[in-house]
C-alpha cells in the first residue's frame, strides 16, 4: 500500500491563509448569534476546570516572549512581533497527576488592540499539521479577523513540537511510500515502528485528548469562551471540543467539514467518489484543449487513459534525472493530491504530467509526489504522514472484518472505478489501523452538542477532500448548527470565497450568522 494523504492538502493551504476578505451576499435576512454587546469583559471571561487536579493547569500563567528571530517589542512599529509560550498539560487526562507534555503556542497580538474582541484560536487540518505554522502565516492576513482577534496557532498531539511521533527513519520512509509491492505490509511496518518508540504516548494523542488540550489554552489565555476556526481535520476537532465544552463555545467556525457519525473505511470511501469526480474533471479539461493534451482530445477517454498511465507505471516506472524512480505509488498519491486544490491547481498538475505522460519526462511528477509524501530536496521526510496515522489510529475504534472489507471493495470498483485502481485497499484503509498497537475507546457517532452556542459549518459542493454531504450532515446533527455552502470545487472555503470569508468574520467578529440555506460564490 501507500499512502494517499489527500486530507493534509498541505500545498493548498499557501494561498488558502493569505486571502483577503471581500464581499458576500446570500437569501434572506442575516441572524443574530449576540453581538459584541452580548459577551463578557474579557476580564471576566476566566474560567477553571472544576475539577481540582485540573485547576493548576488552567490557571497557568502563559510566559509570552518574542518567537526565535523576531525583534523585542517596539523595534518595528509596522511590523507584529510574534509571541510565543508553551502550554503544560497532562499526557492523561484521567490521570492529571502524571506526566506532563508541552504544547507549543504561538500568538499573533491584535492589529487594532482597541477594538479587540479576544482570542481565536486556529488549526489547519491534516491531521498532523502544525498549528504554529498557521498563526504564523496568517499574521500576513488583512481584514476583520488580523485586526480584531489575537490569532493563536498550537500543535496538536503527535504534531510539530507536542510529543512529536516520528517512527520511520528517511530510508525506511524512502521504500515505504514508493513501493508497488502488493506484499508490502504498509500497516505493519509503521505499527511496529511507533510503537517500538511511542507505546506510552499513541493511547493519547486523539483527538479528543487535542479538544481537551484546547481548553485548557481557553483557560490558560483567560477566555471564558472558545472561539475556533478550524478546518478539515480541524472541524472535527472543533465538534469534538463543542461535545466536550459545549458551555464554553463561543464562535466557532468549521471550514471544509470531517464528521464521524460512521466508521472511517466507510467515510474514505465516501471520499474516494468525490476525488473520483474531480479526476475526472481534470482529464476532461485536458482534453478540451485538443492537441496541446497527451491524453487526448476525447473527454470521455481522457480520464482512463489517465488512470492507465499511472497503473502503467507498476511495471514500468519512471526514472528522473536524480536516478529515484517514480512509481505508481508515488505518482498516484501527487496527482490524487493534487486534485484537492481544484481546477486553479490544474496548471501545476499539467507542468507534472505533460512531460511525464509525453515524453517520460519524470522529474515534475516527481517533485509534486514528494510534496505529498513531505520529502524535501535533501531527502529527508517531516513527520506529518506518522503523525496522521496516529491520530487517526487513535481516533479510530474498530478494524473492519473481512467481508465488511470485501463489501465495501466491491462497491467502491463501481463508484470510484478509476481512482480506486492502484490498490483499493488504500482508497478505504487511509491509514490501515488494523495492526495497531492502541485501540481506542471511540464510537462512530453524530455530534449533537446540546447547550452550545450557534455553530458555522461551510461546505464547497464538489470539495474532493471533504465531501459536501460530510458538511450536511455535520451542520444536521449539531443542535446549533448553521450550514453555508460554498458553490464550487476545491479543498476549503476561506480562500477561494471572498462571500465565505466575509460571512466567517461577520459571524466570528460581531456574531451574525448567515441566513439559513446561503449559497456563496467561489470566487
Amino acid at each position: 500500500m501507500t499512502p494517499r494523504l489527500p486530507r493534509r492538502a498541505l500545498p493548498a493551504l499557501a494561498a488558502l491563509l493569505l486571502a483577503l476578505p471581500v464581499g458576500c451576499s446570500g437569501p434572506g435576512d442575516a441572524q443574530s448569534a449576540g453581538g459584541p454587546a452580548s459577551r463578557p469583559p474579557l476580564a471576566e471571561r476566566v474560567s477553571a476546570d472544576t475539577s481540582p487536579a485540573l485547576r493548576t493547569y488552567y490557571d497557568q500563567q502563559l510566559g509570552w516572549t518574542p518567537c526565535d528571530g523576531e525583534p523585542e517589542p517596539g523595534a518595528d512599529p509596522d511590523e507584529p512581533v510574534l509571541q510565543c509560550a508553551t502550554l503544560k498539560v497532562p499526557l492523561d487526562y484521567a490521570a492529571p497527576g502524571g506526566r506532563d507534555i508541552d504544547v507549543p503556542v504561538l500568538r499573533v497580538p491584535a492589529a487594532d488592540p482597541a477594538h479587540r474582541v479576544g482570542s481565536l484560536l486556529l488549526n489547519p487540518g491534516g491531521p498532523g499539521i502544525s498549528g504554529v505554522r498557521l498563526a504564523r502565516r496568517w499574521q500576513g492576513n488583512q481584514g476583520p479577523l488580523r485586526d480584531r482577534f489575537d490569532l493563536v496557532g498550537f500543535d496538536p498531539r503527535a504534531s510539530g513540537g507536542t510529543v512529536p511521533v516520528t517512527c520511520l527513519d528517511d530510508r525506511t520512509r524512502e521504500q515505504w511510500t514508493a513501493t508497488d509491492d502488493p506484499a508490502y505490509d504498509h500497516g505493519r511496518v509503521l505499527a511496529d515502528a511507533c510503537e517500538a518508540k511511542y507505546a506510552d504516548v499513541l493511547p493519547h494523542v486523539g483527538t479528543r485528548d487535542t479538544a481537551r488540550d484546547m481548553d485548557v489554552l481557553r483557560g490558560a489565555l483567560g477566555e471564558r469562551k472558545l472561539d475556533f476556526y478550524g478546518m478539515s481535520y480541524g472541524t472535527y476537532l472543533g465538534v469534538l471540543y463543542a461535545e466536550e465544552f459545549p458551555d464554553r463555545t463561543g464562535r466557532l467556525v468549521l471550514d471544509g467539514a470531517v464528521e464521524r457519525s460512521t466508521d472511517l473505511m466507510h467515510l474514505n470511501g465516501e471520499q474516494a467518489v468525490a476525488t473520483e469526480t474531480a479526476f475526472r474533471a481534470y482529464a476532461a479539461g485536458c482534453a478540451a484543449d485538443g492537441a496541446s493534451c497527451p491524453l487526448g482530445d476525447d473527454p470521455d477517454t481522457a480520464p482512463g487513459r489517465l488512470a492507465d498511465f499511472l497503473d502503467g507505471l507498476k511495471d514500468h516506472p519512471l526514472t528522473a534525472s536524480d536516478g529515484r524512480r517514480v512509481t505508481a505509488a508515488l505518482a498516484w498519491a501527487g496527482v490524487i493530491d493534487g486534485l484537492s486544490e481544484g481546477h486553479y491547481n490544474w496548471p501545476r498538475l499539467r507542468a507534472a504530467l505533460d512531460p511525464a505522460l509525453a515524453r517520460g519526462e519524470a522529474d515534475e511528477l516527481l517533485k509534486l509526489a514528494d510534496g505529498t509524501t513531505g520529502r524535501d530536496e535533501d531527502g529527508h521526510y517531516d513527520t506529518s504522514s506518522d503523525a496522521y496515522a496516529a491520530i487517526h489510529c487513535a481516533d479510530a475504534p474498530l478494524a473492519p472484518s473481512d467481508a465488511d472489507l470485501r463489501a465495501a471493495l466491491a462497491e467502491l470498483a463501481v463508484r470510484a472505478p478509476l481512482t480506486s485502481r492502484h490498490d483499493t485497499r488504500v482508497t478505504l484503509l487511509d491509514p490501515d489501523c488494523r495492526p495497531w498497537p492502541y485501540r481506542s475507546t471511540e464510537r462512530p457517532h453524530t455530534v449533537t452538542a446540546p447547550g452550545s452556542a450557534p455553530i458555522l459549518v461551510i461546505g464547497g459542493t464538489e470539495d474532493p477532500v471533504t465531501p459536501y454531504p460530510w458538511a450536511q450532515r455535520m451542520a444536521a446533527g449539531l443542535q446549533h448548527g448553521v450550514l453555508l455552502t460554498r458553490d464550487g470545487d476545491g479543498h476549503i472555503s476561506w480562500g477561494r470565497s471572498g462571500c465565505v470569508r466575509d460571512a466567517a468574520a461577520a459571524f466570528l467578529v460581531d456574531g451574525v450568522l448567515p441566513a439559513e440555506g446561503t449559497h456563496c460564490a467561489s470566487d
